[in-house]
């Protein structure tokens, strides 16, 4: 059945491409064997559709007019349906093969399959290069578990209002919230999504593994102004604990916590057991040390232990 469907829709690439006028369904369906023997009209409209949806993801430009007799025809111009040569050197073309391979583990693996496929054939190096071969151990990944990953990165696609339930690590309970999405960034192997809280009237961060339930779309406009990408990576960053103005005090169980140990400023070896380190403190470190359990004690300052209590006493709450 595949190969049927690939011969199918590369005669009907063939047949736009070679046209100098609209195609009509009718006169499409008689050029066509394979529409020739759909059982009914019906079941010639949705394969042809279905077909035209496939050429238009895999890059054809299809146009949609009116043909002479008053008819909706389609066409693939020529000019429109060609690419200037694609030029690209060894190290353009290895860090495009890593960039694909990141997303091996995500909904984007075909996609990135695909266009490095489109791209090698037009001109790119196959990989295998003397060059690549340098980089054969790199493996990137990014890991993407949660399943509001894919709604929500089409909504910052499409500049599309979502709503979903939140919970917040210091709440019992999730929220509603309605956001307008920019952009999904990963920090420290988290996805988070920035994006403007319509009832809060100001911009805000998720943590994708926080959401509950579905992402649900909504109909309308955005209603703030979406900044640009540097803007939101600082957003994130800042949120998430990248940035940071002091240095926080804690100790940490011996052998354990190692992204805290790489993290910190000084490490002081201790003889029963626990080390002290000095970790730049900035928003978001309460949330990450939570995460170490028992192997983290603050020692200070005052306000980070107690909101470090805090979400530990709202995770025993259930």
């Amino acid at each position: 059945m595949a190969i049927a469907k690939a011969e199918r829709l590369m005669n009907l690439a063939l047949c736009l491409l070679g046209t100098r006028r609209p195609l009509s369904k009718r006169e499409l369906r008689g050029s066509i064997e394979a529409y020739m023997e759909a059982g009914n009209d019906d079941s010639f409209n949705r394969m042809f559709e279905r077909d035209k949806d496939d050429l238009r993801e895999l890059g054809l430009v299809i146009e949609t007019v009116e043909n002479l007799e008053g008819e909706t025809g389609y066409l693939a111009r020529r000019d429109s349906n060609r690419l200037p040569p694609v030029s690209l050197d060894a190290e353009e073309a290895a860090a495009l093969g890593l960039a694909a391979k990141v997303w091996q583990q995500a909904r984007l693996a075909g996609a990135a399959s695909g266009a490095l496929q489109k791209l090698r054939a037009g001109g790119m190096p196959e990989a295998g290069s003397p060059y690549e071969g340098q980089h054969s151990a790199i493996e990137p990944r990014i890991p993407v578990h949660e399943a509001a990953f894919e709604p929500l990165m089409l909504a910052c696609r499409d500049r599309r209002p979502v709503v979903f339930d939140y919970r917040k690590s210091t709440a019992a309970r999730p929220e509603t919230r309605q956001v307008e999405p920019w952009a999904l960034e990963c920090w420290r192997g988290h996805w988070y999504l920035a994006g403007y809280d319509r009832e809060r009237g100001a911009e805000r961060v998720f943590r994708l593994s926080r959401i509950t339930g579905k992402v649900r779309s909504r109909a309308g406009r955005y209603t703030a102004e979406v900044p640009d990408v540097v803007t939101v990576r600082e957003t994130v960053a800042s949120w998430a604990g990248e940035s940071a103005d002091r240095t926080a005090l804690i100790r940490l169980r011996a052998g354990a916590g190692y992204p805290l140990r790489a993290r910190a400023a000084a490490v002081r070896e201790g003889a029963d057991g626990w080390d002290e380190l000095e970790i730049p403190y900035g928003h978001g470190l309460d949330a990450w040390l939570v995460e170490f359990g028992p192997d983290v004690v603050v020692v200070g300052p005052a306000d980070l232990r107690a909101d470090v209590v805090d979400r530990l006493r709202a995770v025993a709450a259930g």
